[in-house]
């Protein structure tokens, strides 16, 4: 099983049977397009993009006994993803926030008007997608702490 992420999105994970090749890119690219057709990818793709621009996922499991450069390189693959995934929550926390708050005038007895409906109802892809993002983060913390400490392991100085 292969997985692959794109760098717009490293929260989409495309699951592939077998190992990475230019098939198992062309069946990921095949997913992909399911679900932008489904309109569950949630961001834009540039025109021109290919399977040759997926990401290979690495397991993300750290074995701590392993000291070596394998460890090392998923612990920074680990916060590196953790640092995307904070940035991405960020930048769309304070929109997210704003229109949860918007929601509540569904609740109340007020009128609204129709352009008040249709910001709500475009803001609800926000909504979800930070709420989407903010889940991510949370997991990923959770994850980069082992990262984290495999990291400071190996920058430790010998004891002389």
């Amino acid at each position: 099983m292969v997985q692959y992420t794109l760098a717009q999105s490293p929260e989409i994970i495309l699951n592939v049977p077998g190992k990475d090749s230019a098939k198992a890119r062309d069946k990921a690219m095949d997913q992909l397009m399911e679900l932008m057709d489904a309109g569950k990818l949630p961001t834009e793709l540039e025109e021109g993009f290919g399977p040759q621009q997926l990401i290979e996922v690495k397991e993300s499991t750290i074995d701590t006994a392993n000291n070596g450069e394998d460890a090392i390189t998923q612990a920074v693959q680990l916060l590196s993803n953790l640092a995307t995934l904070k940035l991405k929550v960020q930048e769309s926390r304070t929109e997210a926030l704003e229109i949860r708050q918007a929601v509540d005038v569904l609740f109340s007895d007020n009128s609204v008007t129709e352009e008040e409906i249709i910001r709500l109802k475009e803001g609800f892809k926000v909504l979800k997608n930070f709420a989407q993002a903010n889940l991510r983060y949370q997991e990923a913390r959770t994850k980069a702490e082992q990262a984290r400490k495999v990291l400071d392991q190996a920058l430790k100085s010998p004891e002389t």
